[in-house]
């Protein structure tokens, strides 16, 4: 992996989603040295292996399609926050600037927590490369450096702070633990004789990086209370400040406990020098004043007061639009992709295009799980290797991989450099597992597909059987609530629609219960709980906190979004398991592996005959696919009654001979005995069931509880009994509307 590489073209567009007459900006970079061409396709098909059909795509006139001029268009990762020309530091003579802050990479390189610096003028108050304090002062001919001889701890709360005496011309830097078995690393150094000149009216005042002229020395830890006063604080005095007394003299005291939702810093002293955040760090997090009394920030807001700042922060690259187009009034509802060429290189930016709002044009709606997708944009997988390499030149699938691109900003999935868990996600970067032809997973039976190419098998099958169907997004579902789906007869999902927010959720259940005709076409749908930015578009905030299979555990206390205040996690910890809205939850999951269901003894009712037509004799259901090798794998979802299965369920299949790697979903798990439903035989929980149930508004569900199902839909050239099964599911749902 190098973390220097740079994509020789790459780009995004500003929204994933668009109605006809909608505008769409194009941000491209490109290092090529003649100009890269842009057109619109149609993405058909999105499965690279050579046994099917592989990618397809048709081209689609376009208005912008054309050359136009390559650049390279950089990006900065590492948060940070600035105030702009604070004019007032710009008078320093004397001054004290201090901060609490719980570093948590202290000795991996030199590291900035307040700066007000301007080539050889100004100071900065961090770290040097060994962990230690260090202050820098600069006179305007040099920059003079001071360091305490204790490294600081990682994780450990500690309070830091320089002051400087004009009149006495003294420099004191000072820090003390927070933590009583290690005031042994408290202490303070003076020297004298140390001039001082403030940086001039241009400087921008940084907190947690020096600010320009761009970002660097990023802070990686958490940073609580700056402030900042016009004279040099004695030692009695800076202990009161710590402890929130406001002294005679201050200049700034940034109070981060306010405004959480937002990226403003508020300053609560006298100038009023507010500031804002940039590349989005972690607002909620617990302080150093934090006694667990309370889990939520809106319940003690002066309890969390700090921001959680990375190094390797970045969600909007905030590139400039290259051209922009407004989607055609004739657009059919699909997928779609600008694709770019240069030099060799390809790249394609997905678009889903919708129809125009309140006007339908088929009976059939295919919800997109984008916000799954953004969430999960960027996965760099640890068991990534050379061999998935091979795979992926071999099958010329997409060449890149979000593990060989890691300044490009990770996923979710992923941890910080700092080892804390990434806990925004955002489309307006390149994802690049969002593209055509992209391997999830390089070994394996069948084509390694999750998330938006595995999607495309059941798009294909769609214009395979001629079911015309509109796409509508996770973004309009929250937007625009049930409104957006209420004329539809038929709903279906993809395989993965894992994450949601209340709205979304709330119009899922609205469709349903209105008499839709809803079929979960996937595994592991509606599990975890999202927020969304109301300031920043395209931002999604996911908390881990307690129970489920999580990539990494949410420290303690900051369990609750900062963007809407509603505790994250699990939407089963929130009292709508998945169900109540599908009749099957996420039970257990295991390696990339796809096995087969076996018909129930209720799939043999007279009632659920048109279920099956065509395929009556057939015990077994999907023993082949194009993902994991069958219709039931990787993430299996099960019905239970006490988690809102309806009573009236039918349970028409159930999978069965999943290998050893399937285990049950931690929130399962009780103890080494015991589980949760209370079933003496854990085995028995590691099933997918394919259920269906009539709701009493007249419309019904059917689910079918794996993530790997559509993948079987292709097989056979679109000829096989899951894909006979799902016709069948659909043709019915479309008949009980037109009759």
């Amino acid at each position: 992996m190098s973390e220097n590489r740079i994509l020789p073209l790459a780009g995004y567009t500003d929204r994933l989603s668009a109605r006809p007459g909608d505008s769409v900006e194009v941000k491209v970079s490109s290092l090529g040295t003649t100009p890269y061409h842009a057109s619109l396709v149609r993405v058909l098909y999105a499965d690279p292996n050579p046994d099917g059909p592989g990618v397809q795509e048709e081209i689609v006139l376009a208005a912008f399609a054309g050359d136009y001029p390559s650049r390279e268009q950089k990006f900065c990762p590492g948060s940070c926050g600035v105030v702009e020309h604070p004019k007032i530091l710009n008078t320093l003579n004397s001054f004290t600037a201090f901060v609490t802050i719980w570093p948590t990479t202290p000795g991996q390189g030199s590291q900035t927590m307040l700066a007000h610096q301007d080539g050889q003028r100004g100071w900065s108050l961090g770290l040097d490369e060994n962990g230690q304090l260090l202050a820098q002062l600069g006179d305007g001919n040099g920059l003079r450096k001071l360091n305490l001889p204790t490294p600081l701890r990682t994780r450990q709360w500690c309070r830091v702070w320089l002051s400087y005496d004009a009149d006495t011309k003294t420099a004191t830097l000072g820090q003390t633990v927070l933590n009583p078995y290690h005031q042994n690393e408290s202490g303070t150094i003076r020297e004298t004789e140390v001039s001082f000149l403030a940086a001039d009216a241009s400087c921008t005042f940084g907190i947690a990086a020096q600010p320009a002229p761009e970002p660097c020395e990023h802070f990686n830890g958490k940073i609580e209370a700056p402030g900042i006063y016009g004279r040099s604080l004695a030692s009695e005095e800076l202990e009161h400040v710590f402890q929130g007394e406001v002294l005679a003299g201050l200049l700034a005291h940034w109070d981060f406990s306010r405004e959480i939702p937002t990226s403003q810093i508020v300053d609560v002293g006298p100038n009023q020098l507010h500031g804002r955040l940039r590349n989005t760090p972690a607002r909620g997090m617990t302080g150093s004043n934090w006694n667990a009394t309370e889990m939520c920030w809106r319940h003690a807001p002066e309890e969390y007061g700090a921001i959680h700042f990375h190094d390797d922060d970045i969600y909007d690259f905030d590139w400039e639009t290259d051209f922009r187009f407004t989607v055609p009034e004739d657009l059919r509802s699909g997928v779609y992709a600008v694709k770019l060429t240069c030099a060799g290189h390809e790249d394609w930016l997905p678009l889903f295009v919708l129809p125009p709002q309140g006007q339908r044009r088929a009976e059939v709606c295919v919800l997109v799980s984008t916000f799954t997708y953004a969430v999960y944009g960027n996965h760099a997988r640890p068991d990534f290797h050379d061999g998935w390499r091979q795979r992926i030149r071999d099958w010329n699938a997409f060449p890149h991989n979000p593990a060989d691109y890691p300044q490009y900003g990770l996923s979710t999935y992923n941890n910080h450099s700092d080892g804390s868990g990434i806990c925004f996600a955002s489309h307006r970067r390149p994802l690049l597992n969002l593209r055509p032809g992209y391997l999830t997973f390089g070994e394996g039976e069948g084509s390694g597909l999750r998330h938006f190419q595995a999607d495309s098998h059941l798009y294909a099958w769609l214009e395979a059987k001629g079911i015309a169907y509109d796409l509508i997004t996770d973004q309009e579902l929250h937007e625009e609530g049930v409104a957006c789906l209420q004329d539809y007869s038929v709903l279906c999902t993809g395989s993965h629609p894992e994450y949601h927010t209340p709205q979304t959720l709330d119009a899922l259940t609205a469709y349903r219960d209105q008499g839709g005709h809803f079929a979960y076409l996937g595994g592991n749908g509606f599990y975890w709980r999202v927020a969304l930015s109301e300031e920043t578009p395209g931002m999604i905030e996911i908390r881990r906190a307690e129970g489920g299979i999580r990539a990494w555990a949410a420290e303690p206390g900051e369990y609750y979004h900062c963007f809407d205040g509603a505790y994250g996690g699990l939407w089963r910890r929130s009292g709508r398991p998945p169900q109540k809205l599908a009749g099957v939850g996420f039970s257990a999951q295991g390696k990339f592996e796809g096995s087969y269901y076996r018909r129930t003894t209720a799939s043999r009712n007279p009632e659920l005959a048109w279920l099956f037509a065509g395929i009556e004799d057939d015990e077994i259901l999907g023993d082949f696919g194009f993902c994991g090798g069958g219709a039931a794998g990787f993430e299996l979802d099960r019905a239970d009654t006490r988690l809102g299965t309806p009573e009236s369920v039918q349970v028409v299949a159930r999978s069965e001979r999943h290998t050893s790697s399937f285990v049950l979903v931690p929130e399962e798990v009780l103890t080494h005995l015991t589980n949760w439903p209370g079933e003496s035989e854990p085995n028995n929980l590691i099933r997918a069931d394919m259920v269906y149930y009539e709701t009493p508004s007249g419309g019904a569900v059917f689910s079918t509880g794996s993530i790997t199902f559509c993948g079987s839909l292709p097989w056979n050239n679109f000829d096989n009994n899951i894909s006979t099964l799902l016709e069948n599911v659909l043709r019915h749902f479309l008949a009980e509307i037109t009759t």
